[in-house]
């Protein structure tokens, strides 16, 4: 088949990526000169283990192609894909500015029939609108079904996610858009779950929040076991045994980040709200997220005897989570602010989202190793689960501190070890 991606991102790049290589024509449209002539040439905007070379290999088939123009690509397109990003307004609602814009490019140059497909995260109804969008827009003669395939991908693992997903979700209340959807996927092996429009809409949030949810649970544990003397990763991991629950994503922290979970459970919240609905639980999960971020910067006041001003903190990993360069809503960014705010000097190191910080951190000296980084602080904090970082030199990390004083927020470290070496260790409900 010849499909069209518009959007480069995590999503739209990586998805496109894997379904050139899969031997379809793939085109992916984007709106940035430079981006797009980078992209030609195999140099990515976006950090993702494999993908590099997934991309080169496919632009050399000439199977995967970049432009900035929508009548090269979508005219002969069998599917076009929106892949754009939705970010939350000041109200936690999703900004759906780009996907309407998008979808009057993709109507005034449809030809013959085609499938639109959204795979940005949307709310309920938002189909709806974009095709009544592409309906005024087409030109006459061109006729098109559409669709909502959410995607489930994780950055760090997203093409194994694209090639071997639990669900392929499907929503479209055409058979014959459904059928052209099923061949598309045939190689991927997934469950497919096919539905209407809006059930597909609500999937994406519903997943997402529930995991967001599994998360601030496990904070609000750890934060209890604390307070009663339990463990918390014991607790997290008994309760994690049991298969009706499982352990995937209950695991205290510093919180979660990204460019999905926060702005879904605030789009959920708002979805709710314009339904009726008062979605207390999820705007509990976002407050518990809240206190498991700062709850670092407590803890390393309570280290540093509550005098941070003047002291140097280091800070270990600054992307929301491992194996990706993506700094949006991560964790570290909010306990940097915090620690500058009470007057700390920042050292900081992470093994991939070096550039990306440069541009959003300010006054935080970053350094090309964890040992430089560590060198004279008086704490080190473990922002981000590396497994760089599970391997660490202990013994020449307490050598160059001022103080051998470690903030585990990811409880990568076995507290007695770090203890008997000589270490002030503190982790997350332990």
């Amino acid at each position: 088949m010849t499909i069209t991606f518009v959007g480069h991102g995590y999503v739209g790049l990586v998805t496109a990526s894997v379904f050139a290589d899969l031997g379809n024509t793939v085109w992916v449209i984007g709106h940035t000169q430079e981006k797009i002539e980078n992209l030609k040439k195999g140099i990515l905007p976006i950090y993702e283990p494999g993908l590099e070379e997934i991309v080169k290999r496919n632009v050399k088939a000439k199977r995967l192609l970049f432009t900035l123009e929508y009548k090269e690509a979508i005219p002969n397109s069998d599917a076009i894909f929106i892949a754009v990003g939705t970010p939350p307004k000041p109200t936690g609602e999703a900004d759906l500015s780009v996907v309407f814009e998008v979808a009057r490019k993709i109507g005034k140059n449809l030809e013959g029939y085609t499938v639109v497909v959204t795979k940005s995260t949307v709310p309920v109804g938002t189909n709806k609108i974009t095709k009544e969008i592409i309906e005024t827009a087409k030109p006459e003669g061109a006729t098109f079904d559409a669709a909502s395939i959410p995607e489930f991908l994780r950055e760090g693992q997203a093409i194994s996610d694209t090639l071997h997903p639990d669900r392929i979700v499907i929503g479209t209340d055409s058979k014959e858009a459904e059928k052209l959807l099923i061949e598309l996927h045939e190689p991927i092996d997934g469950t497919y779950v096919l539905t209407n429009i809006e059930t597909a809409e609500m999937i994406k949030y519903a997943a997402n929040s529930f995991l967001a949810t599994k998360i601030s649970y496990a904070n609000a544990i750890a934060y209890l076991s604390e307070l009663t003397g339990a463990d918390g990763s014991k607790v997290l991991e008994a309760v994690g045994l049991d298969k009706r629950v499982g352990n995937q994503f209950l695991f205290a922290g510093a919180g979660y980040g990204g460019s999905c979970f926060p702005k879904d459970v605030k789009a959920m919240i708002a979805i709710a709200k314009k339904a009726g609905y008062n979605f207390s639980l999820l705007k509990d999960v976002e407050e518990i997220n809240q206190q498991a971020i700062y709850g670092i910067v407590e803890k390393a006041k309570a280290l540093l005897e509550g005098k941070i001003k003047g002291k140097t903190i280091g800070i270990l990993g600054l992307s929301f989570k491992p194996n990706t360069d993506d700094m949006r809503d991560a964790p570290s960014i909010a306990i940097i602010d915090a620690l500058q705010t009470e007057g700390a000097k920042i050292k900081a190191y992470d093994p991939i989202a070096m550039n990306n910080a440069k541009r959003i951190l300010k006054n935080v000296d970053l350094h090309q190793d964890p040992y430089s980084a560590a060198k004279d602080c008086d704490v080190l904090i473990i922002v981000t689960e590396w497994n760089e970082f599970r391997q660490l030199d202990l013994q020449k990390l307490k050598k160059i501190m001022k103080k051998p004083v470690l903030l585990d927020g990811r409880n990568i470290y076995e507290p007695h070890k770090l203890r008997e070496m000589g270490f002030t260790y503190t982790g997350v409900g332990r």
